[in-house]
C-alpha cells in the first residue's frame, strides 16, 4: 500500500513539475510579448511627437492666402 501511494505522489508531483514548466515557458513568452509592444508603442509615440511638433511648425507659419499657394506659371 505504502508504494501505491508513493507511486501516485510522484506521478501528481511529475505533473506538477511538467505544468509549471508549461507555465515558465509561457511567462517567458508573453514577457517578449509585452517588451515587443512596448517597443513599438514607443515607436508610435515619437513619431507622433515628430508629426505634432511639425503641424504646430506649419501652423506657426501664419495665414497664408491662396494666391500663395498657386504655382509660379499662373
Amino acid at each position: 500500500m505504502m508504494d501505491r501511494s508513493l507511486t501516485e505522489i510522484e506521478h501528481r508531483l511529475v505533473d506538477l513539475e511538467i505544468k509549471a514548466t508549461f507555465g515558465e515557458d509561457l511567462l517567458d513568452e508573453l514577457n517578449r510579448l509585452v517588451a515587443s509592444q512596448q517597443a513599438q508603442i514607443d515607436t508610435l509615440v515619437r513619431r507622433l511627437d515628430q508629426m505634432q511638433a511639425h503641424a504646430a511648425a506649419s501652423e506657426m507659419g501664419g495665414f497664408r492666402s491662396l494666391r500663395e499657394e498657386m504655382p509660379p506659371h499662373y
